[in-house]
């Protein structure tokens, strides 16, 4: 059968007009996929933009969700700039879990020179995730009161780690915020919250975070200071300061740990004794 080119002509037309039809009613399928990208991008600026403190914390916090996007960067980076600390504090945070090493010049410069000691430790603990070691030297300070150099901490310095201990909702909040099970055994994470509701001191605490953090120093100065740590005065100092010295793995420290095993504190007894029983486990290191 032949058919006529007006026949042809009439075939591709209907055919041209059928296929530009599905284009344009697909098209509404496609924006309305993105729709729900740019209502989540709308409703986390307008997070990081609220008038509510607790709504720009949250805001950074959540941000960390978001790993490798330079625009979650950016708005975190703007949180540093926060005139509340809460909001700075979980942006350097954010910051760190989200691997971004493009803001280590400015969470450099907030654990330096910010005036609140929980955001300089929430910076200076982002750096370490970042891989910048300088972080370490504001828990190493926090634990000893010295600067890594050997040197003790003077004038502004000093008033600032005094500020740091001392400011109860500010520790409370920064414990809490970075973690403090930092010992696995006799429900010391229970023992810790009460202790930061019942005590009116707040060094421990702080200082128990800090050591825990410093479990990863590879400072050999660090490993002394932990070593010094298990016969601070609080069980949870030196509690955590067994379990540090159990991670670091390093079993030539094995004879500084034989007094926790007499400590009259049952959950240290119990961490010294794991870190012990570990240690002992792994190859002599050579003298």
């Amino acid at each position: 059968m032949t058919i006529s080119k007006s026949t042809k002509r009439n075939v591709w037309m209907l055919t041209a007009a059928a296929l530009t039809a599905a284009a344009f009613s697909a098209a509404p399928v496609v924006m309305s996929a993105q729709a729900p990208l740019d209502q989540a991008w709308t409703i986390l600026q307008a997070g990081a933009d609220n008038n509510s403190t607790e709504q720009r914390v949250a805001t950074m916090r959540v941000l960390q969700l978001i790993r490798g996007d330079a625009k979650a960067v950016s708005m975190a980076e703007k949180g540093l700039q926060d005139k509340e600390p809460e909001v700075r504090g979980a942006a350097a945070l954010s910051l760190g879990a989200m691997g971004s090493k493009s803001a280590i010049p400015q969470l450099e410069t907030a654990a330096k020179s910010d005036k609140e000691g929980a955001v300089v430790m929430a910076a200076a603990k982002a750096l370490i995730q970042l891989g910048d070691e300088k972080g370490y030297s504001v828990y190493y300070a926090v634990l000893t009161g010295q600067r890594k150099s050997g040197e003790g901490l003077i004038g502004s310095q000093e008033q600032e780690l005094n500020d740091l201990l001392r400011n109860p909702k500010q520790m409370e909040a920064m414990a809490f915020e970075q973690g403090i099970g930092f010992v696995p055994f006799g429900g010391i994470g229970l023992q810790a919250f009460d202790a930061i509701h019942a005590s009116e001191e707040k060094a421990p605490i702080v200082k128990a975070t800090s050591i825990k953090i410093l479990a990863n120093d590879p400072d050999p100065r660090t490993e002394k200071a932990l070593v010094a740590a298990t016969s601070d005065k609080d069980a949870l100092v030196r509690a955590a300061a067994y379990d540090a010295l159990a991670r670091r793995g390093h079993s030539a420290i094995l004879p500084d740990l034989n007094a926790g095993l007499k400590d009259d504190k049952e959950e240290v007894k119990l961490t010294a004794a794991a870190a012990v029983v570990h240690l002992s486990t792994l190859p002599k290191e050579a003298e």
